[in-house]
């Protein structure tokens, strides 16, 4: 059953929240970073982006990076922009976008639950961004930013979340520049947080949303506190980190979408008529086409858009992984046609989450920088569940959550 701890979070003053509040470290590179924080001395960017703050071409792996972060993490102290609160509180935390709001349970998971897979994973994490997250972990000694995590929807949770959230004002409550809408909550009555801490050990499972590298230096360095102290008891701050549980019912996944480069030397006509073999290949015009099933698939070449549906026989649904539309586009498309063969390595495909619209695909290939673009429908959040109970990764770039969460409502320190 997983474990949901309340803590002393560490926030920031409600007059600079909306400043201090940031985009999450992995959706911005360091010249986007550097260019969102300019003038903003609040923004939490300077603690989980910290080359921002070091001359140009600095290595982001350099000691003095990680350097940078933990001055930083003081400075933010030291300044009284992020202050500890004086008990143990649950929060909550809810997003709006495009007039829909979900509400997530802030509160820390435990490393235990993460290492004996009751915390669920679906994604593989790359030792090297893994390593980084350890390391900024370690020298701040605390987790910056929250992961995001959905379970399995209790209505005796819901029930009490929406009773405090329509009986008190958030705390913080503002729309950031992208039109999101955050709000937060401190659920200060302990009996309350009792009653959530009870209802949440029925809760068999939670699944990692979105931040699986975060989750997993969280939890490999909680462990590492863990084995490295002599007197260890189990209650220590270290076996817990940072986390924003959301009802699954509550959660939409968008689409995640690929364009490469070239055609592996097909002609155009040539590539279509290659599709017809294991397709219906029907022509939509010039006019965006959005695919409107599964095994549907949105094809953009050469000024046209096309309707791509998969003929049956071509792929296995009582298969987790076989259902999923990207493993379809790999096995059918991008592999045997356009020798694509894997997505981590391959400099010929590049990936573009749907909060960009189909335009975007349409923009990078007329502009001649891609070939053609392959929109998918959204995974949905049962196959995502079904593919991390049955033990199964899925492949990269399958899941984009929307909206991110805002990083710097509250962190949690492992003191």
């Amino acid at each position: 059953m997983a474990i949901l701890k309340p803590f002393k979070g560490l926030r920031p003053p409600k007059e600079i929240v909306r400043d201090l509040a940031s985009r999450p470290y992995d959706v911005l590179n360091s010249e986007e970073a550097k260019v969102e924080a300019e003038g903003n001395e609040y923004s939490l960017l300077h603690i989980i982006k910290p080359e921002i703050d070091l001359p140009d071409g600095t290595d982001h792996y350099a000691q003095e990076v990680y350097d940078k972060a933990s001055e930083n993490f003081k400075k933010f102290q030291e300044k009284g922009w992020l202050v500890p609160d004086g008990e143990e509180y649950l929060y909550i935390y809810a997003q709006t976008m495009n007039g829909k709001t979900q509400y997530g349970l802030v509160g820390c998971a435990a490393v235990e639950d993460y290492l004996n897979d009751v915390i669920k994973k679906h994604e593989l994490t790359r030792k090297v961004k893994e390593e980084d997250r350890m390391k900024h972990v370690r020298i701040t000694n605390a987790n910056m930013e929250p992961v995001f995590f959905t379970y399995p929807a209790k209505p005796e949770i819901d029930t009490i979340i929406d009773k405090w959230v329509s009986d008190h004002d958030p705390e913080y409550d503002f729309t950031s520049v992208d039109g999101i809408g955050h709000h937060f909550w401190v659920i200060d009555d302990k009996n309350l947080n009792d009653q959530l801490i009870k209802l949440f050990d029925k809760v068999p499972f939670t699944y990692v949303a979105d931040g699986h590298h975060r989750t997993a230096a969280a939890a490999l360095v909680g462990n590492e506190k863990k084995q490295n102290n002599p007197n260890h008891k189990g209650n220590e701050e270290y076996n817990y980190f940072l986390a924003v549980h959301f009802p699954d019912n509550q959660l939409t996944i968008i689409d995640y979408n690929r364009v490469v480069t070239d055609l592996n030397g097909m002609t155009n006509k040539a590539f279509l008529l290659k599709l017809n073999e294991t397709f219906l290949v029907e022509e939509k015009g010039a006019g965006i086409y959005k695919a409107d099933r599964l095994h549907n698939f949105s094809l953009y070449l050469d000024g046209m858009w096309y309707s791509l549906t998969a003929k049956v026989g071509n792929y296995n649904d009582s298969d987790p992984i076989g259902v999923l539309d990207v493993t379809i586009l790999s096995n059918l498309i991008l592999d045997p046609l356009l020798d694509i063969k894997d997505l981590r390595t391959s400099d010929r495909i590049d990936f573009v989450g749907g909060i960009r619209g189909l335009g975007e695909l349409k923009k990078r290939v007329d502009s001649g920088e891609m070939k053609a673009a392959f929109a998918l429908y959204p995974v949905s959040m049962k196959q995502l569940i079904d593919i991390a109970d049955t033990g199964n990764i899925m492949p990269p770039k399958t899941t984009w959550f929307e909206p991110k969460l805002r990083s710097g409502l509250v962190v949690h320190s492992l003191d």
